[in-house]
């Protein structure tokens, strides 16, 4: 009697099937950003900006009170939230370098092609950056801001510049300032994707915030007036002072002047993106 062998099926491996999905770019995204060590230390940096000038500039004006001296007179109005805010103008610096190396540095080391050869369609990777990067940026100040506001408000809290949260306007300026940060980060993301170089778009980012407010200033008075208070810095810095001057804009207006400048700037990365290789 024979036995006959029966055929049994060969099982073949399969590869599973991997969907290029918003979530996976921004989970992709995420993971290049904090595989970095660049992201630690200049977050870190942005952080201690924030919250070591602010508490130096709180014992200072705390010093100048009780010594009986003089008061300098960039402390004379001072405030809690303007001391703990003084940080801000190095802290957006680390930012926005830090958003620029996230879309220029994949472009000087040519892992941008990568990155585009993965996800075919663009776009998305530039939105999936900002919006990662937008979000790291937002709870750093969000955090940097408030600590600093309420270690400055222990130093200050029997001098005439105390404040507390629920005082007037302090609320506001605290998370004007936070916005302002994210948003600088994002602008940082922007510049790197149009212009693709490091020293460039760094170069850019520092005029803008730094340079371009000392030109204006050398305008004639009514010229500087008109055009001042649109300059992205000093449309930012209104999103969080707690008085405004003549010639500035209230935190609203500011806003919507700086979102549109962030606006901008995305419009052209996405612009050069979609229309030149990499």
């Amino acid at each position: 009697m024979t036995a006959v062998a029966e055929k049994q099926p060969v099982a073949t491996a399969t590869k599973p099937t991997y969907r290029v999905t918003g979530a996976h770019v921004l989970q992709s995204e995420s993971t290049k950003l904090w595989s970095l060590r660049s992201t630690w230390i200049t977050l870190g940096l942005a952080l201690l900006f924030l919250i070591a000038f602010g508490t130096i500039a709180a014992l200072r004006y705390h010093s100048g009170i009780t010594s009986g001296r003089q008061m300098d007179p960039d402390f004379a109005d001072a405030t809690t939230v303007s001391l703990s805010l003084f940080g801000v103008p190095l802290s957006q610096l680390a930012l926005g370098v830090l958003g620029v190396l996230v879309t220029a540095g994949e472009y000087s080391t040519g892992a941008i092609r990568s990155t585009l050869a993965a996800v075919p369609r663009r776009l998305p990777v530039l939105w999936s950056k900002a919006a990662v990067y937008g979000v790291v940026a937002l709870v750093l100040a969000l955090v940097g801001s408030f600590v600093t506001f309420f270690v400055d408000s222990g130093i200050l809290h029997n001098t005439p510049a105390a404040m507390t949260i629920s005082s007037s306007g302090v609320l506001r300026s605290l998370i004007g300032a936070t916005v302002y940060l994210a948003l600088i980060g994002i602008i940082g993301v922007a510049l790197g994707a149009l212009l693709r170089s490091v020293a460039g778009a760094i170069s850019v980012l520092v005029a803008a915030l730094m340079l371009v407010p000392g030109l204006v200033s050398l305008l004639p008075t009514s010229w500087h007036n008109a055009i001042q208070p649109y300059l992205p810095s000093i449309a930012g810095q209104s999103m969080y002072e707690l008085h405004h001057g003549p010639h500035t804009l209230s935190a609203g207006p500011g806003f919507l002047v700086f979102a549109a400048w962030t606006v901008l700037a995305l419009a052209g990365a996405a612009w050069r993106l979609s229309r030149s290789d990499a």
